[in-house]
């Protein structure tokens, strides 16, 4: 049986080989391997120099100075130490946060366990594109607000905040601003400086690199604090204590490297295979596209199927791996939070599927894909329409006993 077609681009992407081949001369014992922190040896020294060549790759994807950049884990542990380390750190600014309704859930969960500390949180609602306008913003900000934390794409719909014009109401109350930019690395042209933005996460695995790894920027600036969240060592500047992982680390440099390089034509690529997507699919009845045309990467289109649940479609596309939504809530049977946010009914969120493509998908691919869709959608059309037109003659027969 053939590998099926990926199309959750969204959820991970593959590592690109050049960034697999340059994270396999960092493992083995003929390689740089060792603790960068071992700084009393050739080898430790070597690492540390790999460590911070990477430093300065993620920095010049964003326009921020090496020194800015923390290395995590991965997006999650960013958000995290920002919202966490941040307010705690800052309680005497203030203890109100402001974030949206259709955050990713390592910032929504994140907000709702700094309630239970006893801060303060306002939820603002978006608008019906996914995006969250400067209007919005400023009318839930206060004198005590201490940060406020938007992402830059929306890991669902596709949309684009505008960080810029966030970042400025943000700043108009003394307040910090936080983009989880996990979806947006690679895609968007973000530069910290220009947009007024004072943390940032990133990830590794959304742009071609490994899992396990991400990082944060944190502004130099020495009125803004971290308290940090892992203790052990004082690495990171006292901000993120732990051993580095060499190998991942250099892998995400070398991704942010090829992302700065070739985002252009990645999107170049990914555009022409969104538009023969939606082509493929513009003869089919009753599909609705939530993610806008406008304000938008074009990697991620969320589609909603009139006449089928969405379940029931993800297994009839059995050749396709796609989802519902965001992988951080795919064991959820409820309907997408992020789709009910903006206001799409219940019954058409629950027919909705999410469809990422990426630079290595193929126009063939794409054609493949719409050919099962098509395929699939029609099917589960017939069974359903087979099945309310037998269910009333149960209900006759039963009713005449």
């Amino acid at each position: 049986m053939s590998a099926p077609i990926y199309l959750d681009y969204a959820a991970t992407t593959p590592a690109d080989p050049r960034v697999v081949d340059k994270m396999m001369r960092h493992l083995g014992q003929d390689g740089v391997f060792a603790n960068p922190a071992s700084r009393s040896h050739m080898p430790g020294w070597l690492a540390e120099q790999a460590v911070e060549g990477a430093r300065r790759q993620v920095a010049d994807l964003i326009n921020a100075d090496p020194r800015e950049i923390v290395w995590t884990s991965g997006a999650t542990e960013a958000d995290n130490l920002a919202l966490i380390g941040f307010l705690r750190a800052n309680r005497a600014r203030g203890r109100h946060l402001v974030t949206s309704t259709i955050e990713h859930k390592a910032i929504i969960d994140t907000a709702i366990a700094l309630e239970a500390e006893g801060f303060e949180v306002s939820w603002v609602a978006p608008e019906s594109d996914g995006r969250v306008s400067p209007e919005a913003l400023r009318r839930v900000m206060r004198p005590d607000t201490a940060l406020v934390s938007l992402m830059a794409v929306n890991n669902e719909l596709g949309s684009i905040n505008d960080l810029a014009a966030l970042s400025a109401v943000s700043h108009e109350f003394g307040a910090r601003f936080h983009v989880d930019a996990a979806q947006a690395s690679g895609r968007l042209a973000l530069d910290v400086e220009a947009m007024g933005i004072d943390l940032m996460s990133l990830s590794g695995h959304k742009v071609y690199g490994p899992k396990g790894v991400g990082a944060l920027y944190v502004r130099r600036d020495p009125d803004l604090r971290l308290e940090a969240l892992i203790h052990g060592g004082g690495h990171e500047r006292g901000m993120r204590s732990g051993t580095l992982p060499t190998h991942q680390i250099v892998g995400m440099g070398e991704a942010f490297e090829l992302a700065r390089d070739e985002r252009e034509r990645d999107a170049r690529h990914v555009d022409a295979l969104r538009q023969r997507f939606l082509d493929g699919l513009s003869e089919c009845q009753g599909i609705h596209n939530h993610s806008p045309l406008a304000d938008s990467v074009p990697n991620i289109v969320n589609l909603a199927f009139d006449g089928v649940d969405g379940e029931s479609l993800l297994m009839a596309l059995r050749g396709l791996a796609v989802s519902t939504g965001s992988a951080c809530n795919s064991a959820s049977v409820e309907p997408s939070y992020v789709l009910k946010g903006i206001g799409i009914p219940r019954t058409q969120a629950l027919a909705s599927i999410r469809f990422s493509f990426g630079r290595f998908t193929t126009a063939d691919e794409i054609d493949r894909a719409v050919d099962e869709i098509r395929r699939a959608l029609a099917g589960l059309r017939r069974e359903s329409e087979t099945l309310a037109d037998t269910v009333p003659n149960r209900q006759t027969a039963t009713n005449h006993r």
